[in-house]
């Protein structure tokens, strides 16, 4: 029995209080089921959460999902405190990442967080006090 198995005979014994080799198989099993049910395809799952983790990008999307209508790039370009090429790479990273819609009307550039973005800042607030 590898090492890995004997920790998990030891987990099981202790809280079932017997453990054998089918207690272990059964265990493991379970746990693939669940394994199973993880998406095939999580890069853009993980791209938005990466894209969330820089702190111009997150303020802005806050900003635009606290607004709850579309923004122009010359009304969020003031109150984030970085350069105009700075909001604009984040924009464009936060439209890959499908957590912005963005519409162009003649010269002006309009962005929308999307549903996805304003869920995962409401899974954020959500559990923020339970973290503790």
């Amino acid at each position: 029995m590898n090492r890995q198995s004997e920790r998990l005979e030891r987990l099981i014994a202790d809280q079932e209080g017997d453990c054998c080799a089918a207690d272990i198989d059964e265990r493991i099993e379970n746990l693939e089921r669940h394994v199973g049910d993880v998406p095939s395809d999580t890069a853009r799952d993980q791209a938005a959460l990466k894209t969330l983790s820089n702190d111009t990008r997150y303020t802005i999307v806050r900003l635009l999902a606290t607004a709850g209508r579309e923004l122009c790039v010359c009304e969020i370009t003031p109150v984030v405190e970085v350069s105009d090429s700075a909001v604009s790479h984040a924009l464009s990273d936060l439209y890959d990442a499908g957590l912005v819609m963005r519409r162009k009307d003649g010269t002006w550039r309009y962005y929308e967080a999307t549903k996805r973005a304003t869920s995962l800042l409401d899974a954020l607030d959500h559990t923020r006090e339970g973290s503790r």
